[in-house]
């Protein structure tokens, strides 16, 4: 596992051995920021459920001014912060270990805010779809922030009874088994209606 692009690029990144980290794959993660990459510069950007801290510090290897790591584990925040070192980030970053969601509700009290919110939980515990659900409505985006959700293609259908307000689906891509969900924040703001000319 490496660093694709950036200030640290090729950098190797380790791993935790434990069962619940599932490291991203290259090619999934070089097109995910592939589509990032118009935007990724100067974001603030939250990698929830960090696991490695690959994503976020791929981040920040691009250009991101900050990066937030939420990871309960303490052995695997432990690698998250190697990693950091290793690749010259960690001014940059802030590691946390805290269950993502009560990070989500004093994150939100605290006033924190981000421009893009990565999620890749554990597989098969709804928790992708609670987490967005969460992040709509007490959000930590502003308007025109992105959420992103990584999740197998079978945990796709937890999030067909969602009922969001905030934030809208835009795009979903699958490479193999992996299904990235792009939501934006639409500040609650409908998209208009279509016109006939």
């Amino acid at each position: 596992m490496r660093v694709i692009s950036g200030s640290a690029k090729g950098r190797q990144l380790k791993s935790p051995k434990t069962a619940g980290t599932r490291p991203v794959m290259d090619r999934v993660k070089t097109a995910l920021f592939d589509i990032l990459a118009p935007r990724i510069k100067g974001t603030r950007f939250l990698d929830l459920f960090a696991g490695t801290g690959s994503i976020g510090i791929e981040a920040l290897s691009r250009g991101a001014k900050s990066a937030t790591f939420i990871e309960l584990s303490a052995e695997v925040l432990k690698i998250v912060r190697e990693n950091l070192r290793i690749t010259g980030l960690e001014r940059q970053a802030e590691t946390l270990r805290a269950d993502a969601f009560r990070f989500l509700e004093s994150a939100r009290a605290s006033g924190r805010i981000y421009d893009i919110v990565y999620i890749a939980p554990p597989q098969y515990q709804q928790l992708a779809a609670r987490a967005v659900a969460q992040l709509d409505a007490a959000p930590l985006t502003e308007p025109g922030g992105l959420v992103i959700a990584q999740i197998h293609p079978r945990e796709r259908a937890d999030f067909d009874s969602l009922s969001l307000r905030r934030l809208r689906l835009e795009d979903e891509r699958r490479y193999g088994s992996t299904l990235l969900m792009f939501f934006d924040d639409t500040g609650g703001v409908e998209a208009p209606a279509a016109t006939g000319a």
